[in-house]
Protein backbone atom coordinates (compact mmCIF):
# COMPACT_ATOMS: atom_id res chain seq x y z
CA UNK A 1 0.00 0.00 0.00
CA UNK A 2 0.99 3.70 -0.88
CA UNK A 3 1.53 5.61 2.50
CA UNK A 4 1.46 9.36 1.90
CA UNK A 5 3.87 11.58 4.60
CA UNK A 6 2.48 12.77 7.59
CA UNK A 7 0.75 16.27 7.57
CA UNK A 8 3.61 19.02 7.67
CA UNK A 9 4.60 22.70 6.38
CA UNK A 10 5.86 22.01 3.02
CA UNK A 11 6.91 23.61 0.10
CA UNK A 12 4.29 25.95 -1.33
CA UNK A 13 4.41 24.44 -4.64
CA UNK A 14 5.36 21.20 -4.79
CA UNK A 15 3.07 18.73 -6.32
CA UNK A 16 3.10 15.00 -6.69
CA UNK A 17 0.93 14.01 -9.94
CA UNK A 18 -0.12 10.12 -9.98
CA UNK A 19 -2.00 8.97 -13.30
CA UNK A 20 -1.64 5.80 -15.52
CA UNK A 21 -2.59 7.33 -18.67
CA UNK A 22 0.97 9.20 -19.56
CA UNK A 23 -0.27 11.41 -21.97
CA UNK A 24 -3.01 13.00 -19.36
CA UNK A 25 0.41 12.67 -16.91
CA UNK A 26 2.35 15.09 -18.88
CA UNK A 27 -0.62 17.35 -19.66
CA UNK A 28 -1.04 17.71 -16.37
CA UNK A 29 1.91 18.62 -15.07
CA UNK A 30 2.56 20.96 -18.03
CA UNK A 31 -0.56 22.88 -16.74
CA UNK A 32 1.08 22.67 -12.91
CA UNK A 33 4.54 23.65 -13.91
CA UNK A 34 3.44 26.76 -15.69
CA UNK A 35 1.40 28.02 -13.33
CA UNK A 36 4.64 27.62 -11.48
CA UNK A 37 4.71 24.58 -9.68
CA UNK A 38 7.43 21.69 -9.18
CA UNK A 39 6.43 18.44 -10.27
CA UNK A 40 7.11 15.00 -9.75
CA UNK A 41 5.14 12.45 -11.76
CA UNK A 42 4.32 8.80 -11.55
CA UNK A 43 2.71 6.31 -13.56
CA UNK A 44 1.89 3.39 -11.01
CA UNK A 45 1.40 2.85 -7.36
CA UNK A 46 5.00 1.55 -7.05
CA UNK A 47 6.16 4.95 -8.67
CA UNK A 48 3.47 6.86 -6.48
CA UNK A 49 5.23 5.08 -3.23
CA UNK A 50 8.73 6.27 -4.47
CA UNK A 51 7.88 9.60 -5.14
CA UNK A 52 5.92 9.48 -1.91
CA UNK A 53 8.79 8.36 -0.01
CA UNK A 54 10.47 10.52 2.17
CA UNK A 55 9.52 13.88 0.05
CA UNK A 56 7.28 16.50 1.18
CA UNK A 57 4.55 17.77 -1.27
CA UNK A 58 1.82 20.40 -1.20
CA UNK A 59 -0.55 18.59 -2.95
CA UNK A 60 -1.09 15.43 -4.61
CA UNK A 61 -3.25 14.56 -7.55
CA UNK A 62 -3.95 10.94 -7.89
CA UNK A 63 -5.70 9.04 -10.56
CA UNK A 64 -8.74 7.36 -9.40
CA UNK A 65 -7.23 4.26 -10.14
CA UNK A 66 -4.41 4.29 -7.74
CA UNK A 67 -6.80 5.08 -5.07
CA UNK A 68 -6.80 1.59 -3.78
CA UNK A 69 -3.49 1.57 -2.93
CA UNK A 70 -2.65 4.91 -1.25
CA UNK A 71 -3.47 6.18 2.52
CA UNK A 72 -3.97 9.72 3.17
CA UNK A 73 -2.20 10.94 6.38
CA UNK A 74 -2.58 14.99 6.22
CA UNK A 75 -1.67 16.27 2.61
CA UNK A 76 -4.29 17.61 0.16
CA UNK A 77 -5.51 15.40 -2.43
CA UNK A 78 -7.63 16.15 -5.90
CA UNK A 79 -8.86 13.29 -7.47
CA UNK A 80 -8.80 13.32 -11.25
CA UNK A 81 -12.27 11.22 -12.45
CA UNK A 82 -14.39 10.32 -14.98
CA UNK A 83 -17.61 11.86 -14.35
CA UNK A 84 -19.41 9.57 -16.34
CA UNK A 85 -17.96 6.73 -14.26
CA UNK A 86 -19.19 5.19 -10.54
CA UNK A 87 -16.67 5.74 -8.20
CA UNK A 88 -17.82 6.41 -4.81
CA UNK A 89 -16.95 9.50 -3.73
CA UNK A 90 -17.61 8.39 -0.08
CA UNK A 91 -13.94 7.29 -0.55
CA UNK A 92 -12.83 11.00 0.40
CA UNK A 93 -14.47 11.15 3.63
CA UNK A 94 -11.35 9.80 5.43
CA UNK A 95 -9.01 12.05 3.55
CA UNK A 96 -10.25 15.22 5.03
CA UNK A 97 -8.50 18.16 2.80
CA UNK A 98 -9.27 16.12 -0.54
CA UNK A 99 -11.62 17.02 -3.68
CA UNK A 100 -12.25 15.47 -7.00
CA UNK A 101 -12.60 17.18 -10.37
CA UNK A 102 -12.95 15.78 -13.83
CA UNK A 103 -10.06 14.43 -15.36
CA UNK A 104 -10.83 16.61 -18.88
CA UNK A 105 -11.30 19.74 -16.85
CA UNK A 106 -9.86 23.28 -17.91
CA UNK A 107 -5.76 24.53 -16.96
CA UNK A 108 -7.56 27.16 -15.31
CA UNK A 109 -10.30 25.30 -13.20
CA UNK A 110 -7.79 22.36 -12.52
CA UNK A 111 -4.88 24.90 -11.63
CA UNK A 112 -7.75 26.86 -9.08
CA UNK A 113 -8.58 23.48 -7.73
CA UNK A 114 -5.34 23.04 -6.18
CA UNK A 115 -4.65 26.36 -5.41
CA UNK A 116 -7.92 26.09 -3.19
CA UNK A 117 -6.67 22.57 -1.79
CA UNK A 118 -3.33 24.22 -0.31
CA UNK A 119 -4.92 26.96 0.88
CA UNK A 120 -7.29 25.20 3.09
CA UNK A 121 -4.54 22.89 4.18
CA UNK A 122 -2.90 25.57 4.89
CA UNK A 123 -5.63 27.31 6.79
CA UNK A 124 -5.96 23.72 8.82
CA UNK A 125 -2.75 23.80 9.80
CA UNK A 126 -2.80 27.27 11.17
CA UNK A 127 -5.95 26.30 13.26
CA UNK A 128 -4.91 23.26 14.72
CA UNK A 129 -1.01 25.22 16.06
CA UNK A 130 -3.71 27.53 17.27
CA UNK A 131 -5.44 25.92 19.48
CA UNK A 132 -2.03 23.58 20.31
CA UNK A 133 -0.66 26.68 21.27
CA UNK A 134 -4.02 27.49 23.25
CA UNK A 135 -4.01 24.06 25.23
CA UNK A 136 -0.51 24.22 25.84
CA UNK A 137 -0.89 27.60 27.03
CA UNK A 138 -3.49 26.73 29.53
CA UNK A 139 -1.98 23.27 30.79
CA UNK A 140 0.74 25.59 31.92
CA UNK A 141 -2.20 28.13 33.69
CA UNK A 142 -3.47 25.31 35.35
CA UNK A 143 -0.31 24.06 36.54
CA UNK A 144 0.70 27.34 37.86
CA UNK A 145 -2.73 27.33 39.39
CA UNK A 146 -2.00 23.98 41.16
CA UNK A 147 1.05 25.08 41.90
CA UNK A 148 0.42 27.21 45.45
CA UNK A 149 -1.66 27.45 47.74
CA UNK A 150 -2.63 31.22 48.01
CA UNK A 151 -5.79 32.11 46.72
CA UNK A 152 -4.70 35.93 45.45
CA UNK A 153 -1.72 33.94 43.22
CA UNK A 154 -4.28 31.48 42.18
CA UNK A 155 -6.43 34.23 40.63
CA UNK A 156 -3.14 36.09 39.27
CA UNK A 157 -2.17 32.75 37.35
CA UNK A 158 -5.89 32.49 35.80
CA UNK A 159 -6.29 36.34 34.82
CA UNK A 160 -2.98 36.57 33.08
CA UNK A 161 -2.66 33.43 31.64
CA UNK A 162 -6.31 33.96 30.29
CA UNK A 163 -5.61 37.13 28.52
CA UNK A 164 -2.27 36.04 27.01
CA UNK A 165 -3.17 33.16 25.73
CA UNK A 166 -6.80 34.28 24.11
CA UNK A 167 -5.22 37.84 23.12
CA UNK A 168 -8.01 39.65 24.65
CA UNK A 169 -8.31 43.24 26.42
CA UNK A 170 -9.29 41.97 29.69
CA UNK A 171 -10.09 39.58 31.87
CA UNK A 172 -11.39 40.09 35.56
CA UNK A 173 -12.31 37.82 38.60
CA UNK A 174 -14.21 37.86 41.50
CA UNK A 175 -15.70 35.01 44.23
CA UNK A 176 -18.86 35.61 45.62
CA UNK A 177 -19.26 35.82 49.47
CA UNK A 178 -19.24 32.21 49.94
CA UNK A 179 -18.08 29.96 52.98
CA UNK A 180 -15.91 27.54 51.09
CA UNK A 181 -13.50 30.05 48.90
CA UNK A 182 -11.86 33.38 50.78
CA UNK A 183 -13.19 36.90 48.97
CA UNK A 184 -10.85 38.00 46.31
CA UNK A 185 -10.56 39.49 42.67
CA UNK A 186 -8.12 39.92 39.90
CA UNK A 187 -8.36 41.58 36.79
CA UNK A 188 -5.78 41.83 33.81
CA UNK A 189 -5.31 44.01 30.91
CA UNK A 190 -3.35 44.86 27.92
CA UNK A 191 -1.00 48.12 28.71
CA UNK A 192 -2.91 51.54 27.81
CA UNK A 193 -6.74 49.93 28.80
CA UNK A 194 -8.60 51.19 31.66
CA UNK A 195 -8.98 49.31 34.64
CA UNK A 196 -12.30 47.65 35.54
CA UNK A 197 -14.01 48.03 39.14
CA UNK A 198 -12.48 46.32 41.66
CA UNK A 199 -15.99 44.28 42.76
CA UNK A 200 -19.39 44.26 41.19
CA UNK A 201 -20.76 46.26 43.52
CA UNK A 202 -24.36 46.36 43.97
CA UNK A 203 -24.76 43.86 40.97
CA UNK A 204 -22.94 41.00 43.02
CA UNK A 205 -26.38 39.65 43.93
CA UNK A 206 -27.78 39.34 39.92
CA UNK A 207 -24.68 38.65 38.66
CA UNK A 208 -24.43 35.59 41.44
CA UNK A 209 -28.09 34.54 40.17
CA UNK A 210 -27.05 34.32 36.78
CA UNK A 211 -23.91 32.64 37.04
CA UNK A 212 -25.16 30.13 39.19
CA UNK A 213 -28.04 29.92 36.67
CA UNK A 214 -24.76 29.19 33.71
CA UNK A 215 -23.48 26.66 36.50
CA UNK A 216 -26.48 24.50 36.57
CA UNK A 217 -26.70 24.51 32.55
CA UNK A 218 -22.90 23.70 32.86
CA UNK A 219 -22.54 26.28 29.99
CA UNK A 220 -20.51 29.52 29.02
CA UNK A 221 -22.15 32.44 27.84
CA UNK A 222 -20.33 33.75 24.49
CA UNK A 223 -21.59 36.53 22.81
CA UNK A 224 -19.64 36.86 19.69
CA UNK A 225 -20.46 40.48 18.79
CA UNK A 226 -22.47 42.92 20.95
CA UNK A 227 -23.75 44.90 18.39
CA UNK A 228 -25.47 42.56 16.50
CA UNK A 229 -27.28 40.29 19.67
CA UNK A 230 -28.00 42.51 22.95
CA UNK A 231 -30.21 39.79 24.38
CA UNK A 232 -27.81 38.10 26.87
CA UNK A 233 -28.97 40.02 29.97
CA UNK A 234 -25.94 39.29 32.12
CA UNK A 235 -23.07 39.83 29.31
CA UNK A 236 -24.88 42.92 28.92
CA UNK A 237 -25.23 43.65 32.14
CA UNK A 238 -21.42 42.64 32.89
CA UNK A 239 -20.88 45.22 29.74
CA UNK A 240 -22.19 48.58 31.41
CA UNK A 241 -20.92 47.43 34.96
CA UNK A 242 -17.63 47.59 33.55
CA UNK A 243 -17.61 51.34 32.17
CA UNK A 244 -15.69 50.52 29.11
CA UNK A 245 -16.74 52.97 26.40
CA UNK A 246 -17.43 49.52 23.48
CA UNK A 247 -17.34 45.54 24.53
CA UNK A 248 -17.72 43.73 20.95
CA UNK A 249 -17.02 40.39 22.22
CA UNK A 250 -17.23 38.87 25.24
CA UNK A 251 -17.61 35.27 28.02
CA UNK A 252 -19.14 35.42 31.12
CA UNK A 253 -17.93 31.63 32.38
CA UNK A 254 -19.21 30.75 36.33
CA UNK A 255 -16.42 29.27 38.43
CA UNK A 256 -18.16 26.41 40.60
CA UNK A 257 -18.95 23.49 42.74
CA UNK A 258 -21.23 21.41 43.81
CA UNK A 259 -24.92 23.10 43.09
CA UNK A 260 -23.62 26.51 43.12
CA UNK A 261 -21.40 29.06 41.65
CA UNK A 262 -18.83 30.25 43.57
CA UNK A 263 -17.63 33.27 41.23
CA UNK A 264 -17.53 34.59 37.56
CA UNK A 265 -14.43 34.76 34.90
CA UNK A 266 -15.59 37.97 32.46
CA UNK A 267 -13.38 37.87 29.24
CA UNK A 268 -13.95 40.92 26.97
CA UNK A 269 -12.78 42.04 23.50
CA UNK A 270 -13.23 45.80 22.47
CA UNK A 271 -12.95 46.34 19.25
CA UNK A 272 -13.93 44.05 16.89
CA UNK A 273 -15.99 40.93 17.29
CA UNK A 274 -14.66 37.16 17.49
CA UNK A 275 -16.13 33.88 17.25
CA UNK A 276 -15.49 31.67 20.44
CA UNK A 277 -14.57 28.33 19.02
CA UNK A 278 -16.07 25.70 20.88
CA UNK A 279 -12.21 24.69 21.48
CA UNK A 280 -11.69 27.69 23.48
CA UNK A 281 -14.75 27.49 25.42
CA UNK A 282 -14.15 23.94 26.57
CA UNK A 283 -10.45 24.89 27.67
CA UNK A 284 -11.65 27.82 29.44
CA UNK A 285 -13.92 25.42 31.54
CA UNK A 286 -11.66 23.44 32.23
CA UNK A 287 -8.85 25.89 33.78
CA UNK A 288 -11.56 26.94 35.76
CA UNK A 289 -12.77 23.82 37.65
CA UNK A 290 -9.17 23.40 38.29
CA UNK A 291 -9.06 26.75 39.83
CA UNK A 292 -12.37 26.18 41.41
CA UNK A 293 -10.75 22.87 43.03
CA UNK A 294 -7.61 24.54 44.00
CA UNK A 295 -9.26 27.67 45.31
CA UNK A 296 -11.62 25.64 47.77
CA UNK A 297 -8.16 23.35 48.68
CA UNK A 298 -6.46 26.28 49.37
CA UNK A 299 -8.79 27.88 51.61
CA UNK A 300 -8.94 24.58 53.87
CA UNK A 301 -5.24 24.40 54.03
CA UNK A 302 -4.99 28.35 54.67
CA UNK A 303 -7.60 27.64 57.59
CA UNK A 304 -5.40 24.86 58.71
CA UNK A 305 -2.51 26.75 59.06
CA UNK A 306 -4.13 29.81 60.76
CA UNK A 307 -5.27 26.88 63.04
CA UNK A 308 -1.72 25.32 63.56
CA UNK A 309 -0.22 28.77 64.00
CA UNK A 310 -3.08 29.88 67.05
CA UNK A 311 -2.33 26.03 68.41
CA UNK A 312 1.78 27.07 68.36
CA UNK A 313 0.85 30.18 69.88
CA UNK A 314 -1.21 28.71 72.80
CA UNK A 315 1.38 25.73 73.79
CA UNK A 316 4.15 28.37 73.56
CA UNK A 317 1.74 30.51 75.74
CA UNK A 318 1.07 27.57 77.99
CA UNK A 319 5.09 26.39 78.04
CA UNK A 320 5.91 29.92 79.53
CA UNK A 321 2.81 30.00 81.72
CA UNK A 322 3.92 26.73 83.46
CA UNK A 323 7.87 28.67 83.42
CA UNK A 324 6.51 31.70 85.13
CA UNK A 325 5.23 29.73 87.29
CA UNK A 326 7.30 26.75 88.14
CA UNK A 327 9.86 29.68 88.83
CA UNK A 328 7.57 31.61 90.94
CA UNK A 329 6.89 28.82 93.31
CA UNK A 330 10.29 27.43 94.06
CA UNK A 331 11.24 30.80 95.33
CA UNK A 332 8.76 30.87 98.53
CA UNK A 333 8.74 27.02 99.24
CA UNK A 334 12.80 27.18 99.40
CA UNK A 335 12.20 29.19 101.36
CA UNK A 336 9.53 27.58 103.49
CA UNK A 337 11.92 24.82 103.32
CA UNK A 338 14.86 26.19 104.50
CA UNK A 339 13.26 27.74 107.91
CA UNK A 340 11.89 24.72 108.06
CA UNK A 341 15.29 23.40 108.49
CA UNK A 342 16.41 26.00 110.78
CA UNK A 343 13.59 25.25 113.50
CA UNK A 344 14.46 21.57 113.42
CA UNK A 345 18.11 22.30 113.86
CA UNK A 346 17.14 24.36 117.15
CA UNK A 347 17.77 27.93 115.57
CA UNK A 348 14.81 29.05 116.94
CA UNK A 349 15.25 27.25 120.47
CA UNK A 350 14.09 23.71 121.50
CA UNK A 351 10.99 22.66 119.84
CA UNK A 352 8.37 21.19 121.63
CA UNK A 353 7.17 17.22 120.31
CA UNK A 354 3.52 18.53 119.49
CA UNK A 355 5.18 21.11 117.04
CA UNK A 356 7.67 18.60 115.95
CA UNK A 357 4.59 16.19 114.70
CA UNK A 358 2.70 19.31 112.99
CA UNK A 359 6.44 20.25 111.10
CA UNK A 360 6.70 16.42 109.79
CA UNK A 361 3.09 17.50 108.12
CA UNK A 362 4.83 20.61 106.83
CA UNK A 363 7.55 18.66 105.44
CA UNK A 364 5.67 15.88 103.78
CA UNK A 365 3.43 18.67 101.96
CA UNK A 366 6.33 20.28 101.15
CA UNK A 367 8.32 17.70 99.65
CA UNK A 368 4.92 16.74 97.63
CA UNK A 369 4.81 20.47 96.15
CA UNK A 370 8.66 20.33 95.31
CA UNK A 371 7.68 17.07 93.09
CA UNK A 372 4.24 18.72 91.59
CA UNK A 373 6.85 21.74 90.59
CA UNK A 374 9.45 19.30 89.37
CA UNK A 375 6.74 17.76 87.10
CA UNK A 376 5.15 20.76 85.97
CA UNK A 377 9.39 22.29 84.85
CA UNK A 378 9.78 18.36 82.78
CA UNK A 379 6.43 18.82 81.03
CA UNK A 380 7.33 22.59 80.13
CA UNK A 381 11.06 21.65 79.13
CA UNK A 382 10.35 18.22 77.47
CA UNK A 383 9.35 18.71 74.17
CA UNK A 384 12.61 20.79 73.26
CA UNK A 385 14.92 18.64 75.76
CA UNK A 386 17.61 16.48 73.83
CA UNK A 387 18.35 12.87 74.99
CA UNK A 388 22.07 12.73 76.31
CA UNK A 389 22.89 9.33 74.74
CA UNK A 390 25.22 6.78 76.43
CA UNK A 391 25.44 2.90 77.85
CA UNK A 392 22.93 2.61 80.81
CA UNK A 393 22.79 -0.36 83.45
CA UNK A 394 19.45 -0.89 83.46
CA UNK A 395 19.58 -3.38 86.88
CA UNK A 396 21.61 0.27 88.49
CA UNK A 397 19.16 2.77 87.90
CA UNK A 398 15.90 -0.06 89.02
CA UNK A 399 18.09 -0.64 92.43
CA UNK A 400 18.81 3.81 92.33
CA UNK A 401 15.14 4.43 91.80
CA UNK A 402 14.36 1.41 94.66
CA UNK A 403 16.58 2.69 97.38
CA UNK A 404 15.06 6.23 96.80
CA UNK A 405 11.53 4.93 97.71
CA UNK A 406 12.22 2.12 100.07
CA UNK A 407 11.32 4.91 102.65
CA UNK A 408 8.04 5.60 101.13
CA UNK A 409 7.08 2.01 100.98
CA UNK A 410 8.25 0.92 104.13
CA UNK A 411 6.30 3.69 105.62
CA UNK A 412 3.27 2.18 103.78
CA UNK A 413 4.52 -1.52 104.42
CA UNK A 414 4.78 -1.75 101.06
CA UNK A 415 7.26 -4.80 99.58
CA UNK A 416 9.31 -4.09 96.46
CA UNK A 417 11.05 -6.88 95.05
CA UNK A 418 13.16 -8.04 91.79
CA UNK A 419 15.23 -4.93 91.29
CA UNK A 420 18.22 -6.64 93.09
CA UNK A 421 18.33 -8.68 90.01
CA UNK A 422 22.00 -9.87 89.59
CA UNK A 423 21.79 -9.78 85.81
CA UNK A 424 22.23 -6.59 84.17
CA UNK A 425 21.31 -5.40 80.98
CA UNK A 426 22.59 -2.24 79.19
CA UNK A 427 20.73 0.25 76.41
CA UNK A 428 21.55 3.06 75.02
CA UNK A 429 19.56 5.59 76.64
CA UNK A 430 19.82 8.94 79.13
CA UNK A 431 20.43 8.07 82.69
CA UNK A 432 18.69 10.45 84.06
CA UNK A 433 15.68 10.71 81.99
CA UNK A 434 15.25 6.65 82.66
CA UNK A 435 15.51 7.48 86.26
CA UNK A 436 12.45 9.84 86.41
CA UNK A 437 10.44 7.02 84.18
CA UNK A 438 10.76 4.67 86.97
CA UNK A 439 10.43 6.45 89.61
CA UNK A 440 7.80 8.20 88.77
CA UNK A 441 6.06 4.07 88.03
CA UNK A 442 7.46 3.00 90.84
CA UNK A 443 5.95 5.90 93.08
CA UNK A 444 2.69 5.42 91.19
CA UNK A 445 2.83 1.73 92.06
CA UNK A 446 3.47 2.53 96.30
CA UNK A 447 0.36 5.22 96.01
CA UNK A 448 -2.65 2.89 94.91
CA UNK A 449 -1.24 0.05 96.29
CA UNK A 450 -2.54 -0.50 100.07
CA UNK A 451 -1.21 -1.49 103.11
CA UNK A 452 0.76 -4.94 103.06
CA UNK A 453 0.48 -4.96 99.40
CA UNK A 454 3.21 -5.89 96.90
CA UNK A 455 5.67 -4.79 94.41
CA UNK A 456 7.55 -6.71 92.00
CA UNK A 457 10.01 -5.73 89.07
CA UNK A 458 11.46 -7.83 86.71
CA UNK A 459 13.43 -6.94 83.47
CA UNK A 460 15.02 -9.01 80.39
CA UNK A 461 15.63 -8.62 77.10
CA UNK A 462 14.03 -9.87 73.80
CA UNK A 463 13.29 -9.19 70.44
CA UNK A 464 11.31 -6.56 69.28
CA UNK A 465 8.61 -6.69 66.16
CA UNK A 466 11.51 -5.71 63.98
CA UNK A 467 13.92 -8.13 65.16
CA UNK A 468 16.04 -5.83 67.11
CA UNK A 469 17.13 -6.48 70.66
CA UNK A 470 14.69 -4.76 73.32
CA UNK A 471 15.16 -4.64 76.95
CA UNK A 472 11.61 -4.71 79.11
CA UNK A 473 10.98 -3.90 82.34
CA UNK A 474 7.84 -5.47 84.24
CA UNK A 475 6.12 -3.14 87.49
CA UNK A 476 3.50 -4.91 88.82
CA UNK A 477 1.59 -4.44 91.90
CA UNK A 478 -1.02 -5.76 93.91
CA UNK A 479 -2.96 -1.85 94.38
CA UNK A 480 -6.86 -0.80 93.73
CA UNK A 481 -6.11 -0.91 89.89
CA UNK A 482 -8.07 1.01 87.34
CA UNK A 483 -11.51 0.99 85.63
CA UNK A 484 -11.36 -0.64 82.05
CA UNK A 485 -12.77 2.19 80.63
CA UNK A 486 -10.03 4.17 81.78
CA UNK A 487 -6.99 2.53 80.85
CA UNK A 488 -6.90 4.15 77.79
CA UNK A 489 -6.66 7.99 78.65
CA UNK A 490 -4.37 7.39 81.99
CA UNK A 491 -1.18 8.39 79.86
CA UNK A 492 -3.00 12.20 79.46
CA UNK A 493 -1.68 14.55 80.85
CA UNK A 494 -3.72 15.94 84.21
CA UNK A 495 -5.89 12.92 83.97
CA UNK A 496 -6.45 10.83 87.29
CA UNK A 497 -8.46 7.16 87.32
CA UNK A 498 -12.20 8.00 88.86
CA UNK A 499 -11.41 5.66 91.48
CA UNK A 500 -8.30 7.61 92.66
CA UNK A 501 -10.44 10.73 92.93
CA UNK A 502 -12.81 8.84 94.88
CA UNK A 503 -10.75 7.96 97.22
CA UNK A 504 -8.89 11.66 97.70
CA UNK A 505 -5.77 9.89 96.75
CA UNK A 506 -3.25 12.87 96.06
CA UNK A 507 -1.77 13.41 92.73
CA UNK A 508 -1.51 15.70 89.62
CA UNK A 509 -2.12 13.36 86.93
CA UNK A 510 1.52 13.68 85.15
CA UNK A 511 3.84 10.89 86.72
CA UNK A 512 2.91 8.40 83.66
CA UNK A 513 2.07 11.13 80.81
CA UNK A 514 5.91 12.44 81.81
CA UNK A 515 7.28 8.68 81.43
CA UNK A 516 5.12 7.87 78.74
CA UNK A 517 6.97 10.90 76.56
CA UNK A 518 10.13 9.97 77.60
CA UNK A 519 10.09 6.54 76.52
CA UNK A 520 8.90 7.07 72.82
CA UNK A 521 11.32 9.87 72.71
CA UNK A 522 13.26 6.90 73.51
CA UNK A 523 11.79 4.95 70.80
CA UNK A 524 10.53 2.37 72.66
CA UNK A 525 6.93 2.10 74.14
CA UNK A 526 4.95 2.20 78.20
CA UNK A 527 2.03 0.15 78.06
CA UNK A 528 -0.17 -0.89 81.06
CA UNK A 529 -2.65 -3.99 81.91
CA UNK A 530 -4.61 -3.63 84.92
CA UNK A 531 -7.71 -5.37 86.64
CA UNK A 532 -10.00 -3.50 89.11
CA UNK A 533 -9.33 -4.52 92.54
CA UNK A 534 -6.39 -6.94 91.92
CA UNK A 535 -3.43 -4.87 90.69
CA UNK A 536 -1.57 -2.76 87.79
CA UNK A 537 1.50 -3.76 85.61
CA UNK A 538 3.33 -1.71 83.49
CA UNK A 539 6.28 -2.44 81.02
CA UNK A 540 8.79 -0.56 79.15
CA UNK A 541 9.86 -1.42 76.45
CA UNK A 542 13.45 -0.15 75.37
CA UNK A 543 15.76 -1.00 71.97
CA UNK A 544 18.67 -1.87 73.03
CA UNK A 545 20.73 0.12 70.76
CA UNK A 546 18.74 3.27 71.73
CA UNK A 547 16.28 5.28 69.58
CA UNK A 548 16.81 4.98 65.48
CA UNK A 549 14.75 7.50 64.13
CA UNK A 550 14.44 11.44 64.73
CA UNK A 551 12.79 12.16 68.09
CA UNK A 552 8.78 12.21 68.20
CA UNK A 553 7.64 15.96 67.62
CA UNK A 554 4.34 15.05 69.50
CA UNK A 555 3.92 16.50 73.38
CA UNK A 556 2.66 13.03 73.98
CA UNK A 557 -0.77 14.31 75.19
CA UNK A 558 -3.13 11.60 74.16
CA UNK A 559 -2.95 7.83 74.94
CA UNK A 560 -4.18 6.49 71.88
CA UNK A 561 -0.46 4.58 71.40
CA UNK A 562 -0.91 2.91 74.87
CA UNK A 563 -2.04 -0.64 75.21
CA UNK A 564 -3.48 -0.05 78.50
CA UNK A 565 -2.85 2.88 81.27
CA UNK A 566 -2.78 3.01 84.99
CA UNK A 567 -3.44 5.83 87.36
CA UNK A 568 -1.71 8.73 87.31
CA UNK A 569 0.72 10.36 89.52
Amino acid sequence: MVQAPAEFPSAPHEAVVALTDEARLDAVASVLTGAGFSVRKASDAGSLAGELEGNRAAVVLLDAELTGGYRWEGTPVLLLVDLAGDFDLARLEPWGIADYISRDAAPRELTHRVETLIGRARERRRIRAEAEFLRESLRNVSAAIRGTNIPQHMAGHLVRGFGESLGVDHVWFTTFQDSRVPRISAQWSLPGHAKLPDTLGAFEDEAREQTTSLWSAAEALAVPDHQADQSAALAEDLREWSGLGSVRASVALPVGEGESALGIIWIAQLEKPRDWTRAEIALIQHVAGNLAHSLIQGHLISAQLQVLQQLRELDKAKTDFLATVNHELRTPLTSITAYLDMIRDGAGGPVPPGILSMMDVISRNSDRLRRLIEDMLTVSQQDSGNLNLKQVELGQVLRIVVAALRPLADSRNVTITGADAHEDVKVQADEAQLEQVFTNIVANAIKFTPKGGRISISFMTTASEAGSPCAVVDVMDTGVGIPEQEIAQVFTRFYRASNASSAAIPGSGLGLAIAHDIVRRHGGSLDLSSVLGEGTTVSVHLPVDGPQTEEPDDDGADGDEAAGTPQTD
